[in-house]
């Protein structure tokens, strides 16, 4: 279920380079919030009508909710605003690469247990393979900023902000709806980025394209991949769920082959085996790991 949430996740960068540029980068985070949000009132109206009730909504732990509804805010404005600062290849890299780590430090921190050295191996191969694959392709590029610290922080807080939803959505999903929790963050988030991003971006400027790629982010890139992140966060580790969401560059790799037509050089593919050789052993230290545990 990462892994398929990672294939979405992947579309993003796609999707976004049909988008005119007249669109602000604040407002396709905004708006695709939104847009999950819509997306969860519409699932559980279809297939959980009962958690909509006002009383379910009460019942709802709003607290941890509006924690992940922050972390999710902070990780679109951050991961844009780093982008924009320090460039498109360097800034994914940092984003999508510290968050596996993160997450392995929150874990230790709040079980006092590390995750095991095959965890670790697998992480520091596929977030090695993923930094080449997306530096790779942007050797002649020279339309980023740059890497500089304002930038560097940024991309950080991005990585950590995602880290730290995975950590909270894991605990909310244990006792309660994963769409309802789930829905009830993006749908806080949202009201939190809009304003937001007007103040940084001003009004949005919207042409019907807009509609449609805003539409894929929200729905396809946003909703249906976080409820399937959420579903298995029941099932495995957060930092294991993380580490599994550097499949992205991987689906991002594809398209940029088979829609951009982009032509990355031999480093690229290095550093897509070693991401697939990563992953794979994330996947095998995971599955040791849940053998372990008491069932």
């Amino acid at each position: 279920m990462v892994l398929a949430a990672a294939v979405l996740w992947g579309s993003t960068g796609t999707a976004q380079s049909f988008a005119p540029p007249q669109l602000s980068s604040y407002w396709v985070g905004a708006l695709r919030l939104a847009v999950a949000g819509l997306f969860f009132a519409a699932w559980l109206l279809t297939t959980e009508p009962r958690a909509l009730a006002p009383r379910a909504l009460a019942a709802l732990p709003w607290r941890p909710i509006t924690a992940a509804a922050l972390c999710m805010t902070v990780y679109n404005l951050a991961f844009f605003a780093g982008v924009r600062a320090s460039g498109v290849a360097v800034g994914t890299a940092i984003a999508l690469g510290s968050a596996p780590v993160w997450a392995g430090l929150l874990q230790w921190l709040r079980t006092r247990r590390s995750p095991a050295a095959a965890w670790w191996g697998g992480t520091a191969l596929a977030v090695a393979g993923g930094a080449l694959m997306v530096l790779a392709p942007a050797a002649g590029d020279t339309g980023g900023n740059g890497l500089g610290t304002p930038g560097v922080a940024l991309c950080l807080l991005a990585g950590l902000s995602y880290a730290v939803y995975a950590q909270i959505n894991q605990h909310l999903v244990v006792g309660s709806s994963a769409a309802a929790v789930t829905g009830a963050a993006f749908a806080f988030a949202a009201l939190l980025a809009l304003p937001l991003a007007w103040a940084l971006a001003g009004p949005p400027v919207l042409v019907p394209r807009d509609l449609l790629i805003v539409g894929w982010l929200g729905v396809m890139s946003t909703g249906v991949a976080y409820l399937l992140l959420s579903h298995a966060l029941r099932r495995i580790g957060s930092a294991t769920a993380v580490a599994l969401s550097l499949g992205e560059p991987v689906t991002a790799f594809v398209l940029a082959l088979a829609v951009v037509g982009e032509r990355p050089g031999p480093a690229a593919y290095a550093g897509l085996g070693a991401v697939l050789l990563g992953l794979a052993l994330v996947v095998r230290a995971e599955l040791v790991a849940a053998g372990s545990r008491p069932r």
